[in-house]
């Protein structure tokens, strides 16, 4: 896993948390819940093959 990965999870972190707070003060709760939800799937995008790697590493330990 590299810096660069947890670097771009803040900064979608950051983007998202701003963007939400400016769409609940202009009264828009269903967009902000849309960006959000957004956010965690853009994240969830890019983490979900290390944790496959992990799962597999520890199979191929497991398996003798």
């Amino acid at each position: 896993m590299s810096v660069n990965l947890i670097f771009k999870i803040a900064a979608v972190g950051i983007l998202v948390s701003v963007l939400c707070q400016i769409l609940k003060h202009s009264g828009r709760e269903e967009h902000a819940f849309l960006a959000s939800l957004a956010g965690l799937l853009l994240v969830l995008y890019w983490v979900v093959p290390y944790i496959y790697e992990i799962f597999e590493t520890i199979k191929e330990l497991f398996a003798l």
